[in-house]
């Protein structure tokens, strides 16, 4: 995996196409709401195409062809992860139940120790 330094976006053109697909997927929303008399598939098809424009503007700003090279990179890096088998799985799980376990039951007995010390013993409350 390359290691790319974050870039803000800084070039006014990229500021406009990003607005301008924040625009649209608003526009979709508003869509969505004026068109309450229409029936639904009207209604979910101006959202959709709301979503699918912004999406093709955003696509072809430098924005969008970063996004997808970093995609493109993290779905290769994932591919050369070793996964653990099955046994090692359950048996990890296992151990993480049993170290919860015992600080539960550490930690109970550390409030009733306290509180009989404070309670008891200090105080007299008993």
């Amino acid at each position: 995996m390359s290691h790319q330094n974050v870039e803000t976006v800084s070039r006014a053109a990229e500021r406009i196409k990003l607005g301008l697909a924040v625009l649209v997927i608003v526009a979709g929303i508003v869509a969505y709401s004026v068109f309450v008399d229409q029936p639904g598939y009207v209604r979910v098809g101006a959202f959709v195409a709301g979503l699918i424009l912004a999406a093709v503007i955003v696509w072809f700003s430098d924005t969008g062809r970063r996004t997808l090279a970093f995609s493109r990179e993290s779905y290769n890096e994932t591919r050369r992860v070793v996964w653990p088998t099955r046994q090692e799985t359950t048996r990890m799980t296992a151990i993480v139940f049993a170290f919860v376990l015992a600080m539960g039951a550490l930690l109970w007995i550390a409030d009733k120790l306290l509180g009989w010390v404070i309670y008891g013993l200090l105080l007299g409350w008993n």
